[in-house]
């Protein structure tokens, strides 16, 4: 080969090279805002997924999912029941700050504050098409439906599912009425038998994923399931070797991997976040038709790690390290906050809690932005606070298994109630299941503790000490 034919040969791979890295440039220009999808399930433990320990449920899209994304070990909900921890991940707030407590019943008279800015409504000013397919819980009345929050398009129902007449134990206490699916503000169907309701969620969700691929969207996909009463598809039914439990959680899992394919055939995968996370532990007095929450103490209704601390799974490929573990605390009502940086969308005008940890996400930084984590439960009583490694409990009454005969077959046990008397403090880092206190060795932390917890209480204030807090506001309510 000539001289000359060798500096066109150089200059020819140059040049085809160069286009090839403005391709890549050009694609990556294109790809525009990124997708959100939001999979929440209901009284999940933290030991009912294979990646954080289950070894008696097979979860393979799930653990996929963690090994291409990041996983957090030390991420809690908003609180440790169902309407409150909901309202604490979609707004950003700490469910107390804007009225919602507890677990709302059918008819309520209450609901989310339409003034209130939702991650759907968020991200709608952004251009995004929004679907919630699942359980909706913060408010049944048409004004506090999910289509008045920022939702395009709704399919499912309003509050728990166990919330309907013929339940062995509840219709009679409540008389509940048939329990209705929804599709957008119509009742379309009363549900007695939900065997299909996790295949016919999944469908829904992959459907609004074919149709959306042009456009960015926001999917909120809040699982019914695991809550009792327990429902599993024939194609699951005695797979698992947790019952019917475990079987539940395997369909639960094949949910997210056909989302998850529904990405990656619409060419999406690269461009889209996908959070999978629970609203609080599991119901433990329905024993084993309850999850795990192992290695935690005790589980949903308490503040103890076992109510609160939840798997939590995010997936962005390219923009976090694949496999990556991550123990910094983080919260429910930091994801608004988090997408919001990731999506450069506006903030509520309205003062929210959390706080963006997307620097933790990708590994810029090991510190939590929250200087503290704030445990409320009940009508606004303070609990708890995670302080660092530290975990403060304030004297409270709280329920326990321990000792008690659990429930079985769908059939709930009694808990037994406790009295905390004095402050107790545990090292939730190196004392994962809360056994030893050391409130006496530690009198400067508890000090800090108290300092920051009596600050958040002229905040949101604390019904244990009958305090008003100056910040919270009202929750949407039905006119007389």
């Amino acid at each position: 080969m000539s001289k000359l034919q060798t500096i066109i040969v150089f200059l020819v791979t140059i040049t085809l090279f160069s286009c090839k890295n403005e391709a890549k440039e050009e694609v990556k220009k294109e790809l525009g805002p990124p997708n959100v999808i939001l999979i929440f399930t209901d009284d999940q433990g933290y030991n009912d997924v294979g990646v954080f320990g289950a070894n008696d449920i097979a979860t393979p899209h799930l653990d996929q999912m963690a090994s291409a994304g990041v996983k957090l070990t030390s991420f809690y909900a908003a609180q440790a029941v169902c309407s409150a921890s909901r309202a604490g991940i979609l707004t950003g707030c700490y469910p107390n700050r804007i009225g919602i407590h507890n677990a709302m019943m059918p008819n309520s008279k209450v609901g989310l504050n339409p003034t209130e800015i939702t991650i759907a409504e968020m991200l709608k000013e952004k251009g995004y098409a929004t679907a919630i397919y699942g359980k909706w819980h913060l408010g049944d009345n048409l004004e506090f439906l999910p289509t008045k929050h920022g939702f395009d398009e709704w399919f499912g129902i309003p509050y728990s599912n166990d919330m309907w007449p013929l339940h062995p134990l509840q219709g009679p206490v409540f008389n509940f009425p048939d329990l209705p699916l929804y599709e957008n503000e119509t009742v379309i169907d009363t549900l007695l038998d939900q065997t299909q309701l996790t295949t016919q969620i999944t469908e829904r969700s992959v459907d609004f994923i074919n149709r959306n691929k042009e456009n960015p969207f926001f999917l909120y996909v809040p699982h019914p399931q695991p809550h009792v009463p327990l429902f599993v598809s024939d194609k699951f039914k005695g797979k698992s070797d947790r019952g019917l439990y475990g079987d539940v959680i395997m369909e639960i899992d094949w949910s997210v991997g056909q989302i998850m394919e529904a990405l990656k055939t619409n060419g999406l995968e690269e461009n889209t976040i996908v959070i999978f996370t629970s609203d609080n532990g599991p119901w433990l007095a329905y024993g084993n038709h309850a999850g795990s929450a192992l290695p935690f103490r005790e589980g949903k209704g308490t503040a103890w790690e076992g109510g609160q601390r939840e798997p939590f799974i995010m997936k962005y490929p390219n923009k976090l390290e694949a496999g990556k573990v991550l123990d910094t605390p983080v919260m429910a009502i930091d994801i608004l906050p988090t997408i919001a940086e990731i999506t450069n969308a506006e903030l509520p005008l309205k003062t929210i809690d959390g706080k963006s940890v997307w620097k933790v996400l990708t590994g810029e930084s090991k510190e939590s932005p929250q200087e503290a984590y704030f445990f409320y439960y009940k009508v606004n009583e303070l609990h708890g606070v995670r302080y660092g490694k530290w975990k403060l409990y304030f004297p409270h009454n709280y329920r326990t298994m321990n000792g008690q005969e659990p429930g079985k077959d769908g059939i709930p046990s009694r808990y037994k109630m406790i009295d905390i008397e004095d402050i107790e403090l545990y090292d939730v880092v190196n004392d994962i299941s809360e056994t030893k206190n050391v409130a006496e060795e530690n009198p400067e932390v508890v000090e800090k503790i108290k300092v920051l917890a009596n600050t958040m209480r002229s905040r949101l204030g604390d019904s244990l000490l009958e305090l008003e807090g100056s910040e919270t506001r009202q929750p949407g309510q039905l006119k007389e």
